[in-house]
């Protein structure tokens, strides 16, 4: 669920982009095509959550299952997304963008008629890899194709529309599932899919980077396992409590964590360089990212739950309440970054957090009732939070460190969001199953409780949660973040 809202930092993930060589109309084709094929992710990101209830309803699936049908998406979208980027580099940037977006096409059929809860899962991982391929290389595309004047536009112009469409899915997903049903949110990429593929096709010129390393396989392999483990572990928590298979696959995933963190240190090319990692300000900026993005994607996952079943709203309602945040994120996120240069990144990045953490806060104190008196007001606070931070985030991790790994310094931060919002879901509704679990006897199937009261003091906490971890992310930039951060200083091997 953060694609939109940290879809600017993708552009970091545009790495040594080659002279523009497409005339203007293949410039123009080259947009239309990567602002379709990104969208998809998007936009089915999006739609999925406030589809989550009618899935649950469907394959009477308990709170666990439900989790891994974002969480599927979300492991090896974060897990791999450096990955995709270095693949496009070496062996196509459209290659792999097409590559990704048939993949996705393909998934979201499987999804659309997965006859079980688990192969929905499986579906959906499949969906996260080929987003994983096709979000680097369009925006590699854009870099390759775009001469340096011309990527600014480019770049506000495809994180715009995706902003956009993202805002509306929810709306559209809602709508679909009360009219058709929930397949049908899968079904629509088809044919957004096949008219990307034909403009890519047509229109888009190959590019790579000649000197492109091999890719991480190892590190990718290894840190995909360690991630799954550890959300396994956390899920299974929710649903079957503090057992040995919950305690050994945590500690598998600490394990696993460890190695992976030993190979990215002897790598000769590392997909996650941890020398970046001694510059005080790339840490200091990725740890608040870590807070504000598990704060955002765990209560955007629970909000459809409560305004669903607790508050009685239809899918439709439901993603049209989100419709507000999406669009202030989409329409004022430039401004935001125009308001850094006057304030400083330093002030806004910690602004930012501490006013989302308040409107987390406000979610949380908010008694079932008017959507216009409670969850709007409170949505905005986030939105407006959320907006004062994204902006400039991105031009801080990239002045974080040295000019030549600005790129792959924005895409490590991109995928510490994405990895932040696959660890919130399973952590956020632990959180709601040890709240239930106090007036009730089983929790395995806690996000559809029979008793809404209980669910909603479990969301109230779990916003207080969140609150709380927006807020630290503020105070950390506000008391750690150098206020002029000098680039990191080449390094040696594996770093």
């Amino acid at each position: 669920m953060t694609t939109l809202v940290h879809a600017p930092c993708d552009e970091g993930l545009v790495r040594a982009p080659r002279p523009p060589e497409a005339s203007h109309a293949g410039r123009r084709g080259v947009l239309v095509a990567t602002v379709l094929g990104s969208s998809l992710a998007f936009i089915d990101g999006a739609a999925v959550n406030v589809a989550l209830p009618a899935l649950q309803a469907a394959f009477g699936a308990s709170a666990a299952l439900v989790q891994w049908v974002v969480n599927a998406f979300l492991l090896l979208l974060g897990a791999l997304v450096l990955l995709g980027g270095a693949a496009a580099d070496r062996y196509g940037r459209r290659r792999v963008f097409v590559l990704g977006i048939v993949l996705f096409a393909l998934a979201s059929l499987a999804c659309a008629l997965a006859p079980t809860a688990a192969i929905l899962v499986a579906a959906r991982a499949l969906q996260g890899f080929a987003a994983a391929l096709m979000t680097p290389s369009s925006l590699a595309l854009l870099g390759a194709n775009f001469s340096e004047a011309e990527r600014p536009r480019a770049f506000s112009i495809w994180a715009g529309a995706s902003g956009l469409a993202t805002a509306f899915a929810p709306l559209l997903g809602g709508w679909l599932v009360d009219t058709v049903g929930w397949r049908s949110i899968f079904l629509i990429n088809l044919p957004v899919a096949a008219v990307a593929v034909v403009i890519a096709l047509r229109a888009v010129p190959e590019s790579r980077d000649e000197g492109a390393q091999a890719l991480d396989w190892p590190g990718a392999t290894l840190g995909a396992a360690a991630l799954g483990a550890l959300t396994f572990g956390l899920s299974s928590a929710s649903e079957r409590g503090w057992t040995a298979l919950t305690w050994s696959c945590i500690g598998a995933g600490v394990l696993l964590l460890a190695v992976f963190l030993l190979v990215e240190r002897r790598s000769r090319a590392p997909m996650m360089p941890l020398g970046l990692y001694r510059a005080r300000a790339f840490s200091v900026l990725n740890a608040m990212t870590f807070l504000l993005y598990f704060a955002l994607n765990g209560g955007l996952f629970l909000l459809p739950f409560e305004l669903i079943r607790v508050e009685g709203y239809s899918a439709t309602q439901a993603g049209a309440a989100l419709i507000p945040f999406a669009l202030i994120m989409g329409v004022f996120s430039s401004s935001a970054g125009k308001l850094a240069s006057h304030l400083g990144n330093r002030v806004q990045l910690a602004i930012g957090p501490i006013v989302a953490g308040a409107g987390f806060a406000w979610l949380g104190m908010n008694a079932p009732g008017g959507y216009w008196t409670t969850r709007l007001p409170a949505l905005l606070v986030l939105a407006v939070g959320m907006t004062l931070t994204v902006g400039p985030l991105t031009a801080a991790v990239m002045s974080a460190v040295e000019e030549r790994r600005a790129g792959l310094a924005s895409g490590i931060n991109n995928a510490v969001a994405r990895i932040a919002g696959l660890l919130a879901v399973a952590l956020f509704t632990l959180t709601v199953a040890i709240v239930v679990a106090q007036g009730v006897a089983d929790t395995s199937n806690v996000l559809a409780a029979a008793d809404p009261a209980a669910f909603h003091r479990g969301f109230r906490v779990a916003m207080m949660v969140a609150a709380a971890c927006a807020a630290v992310g503020g105070l950390l930039v506000a008391v750690a973040l150098p206020p002029s951060p000098a680039p990191l200083a080449p390094a040696g091997r594996g770093s």
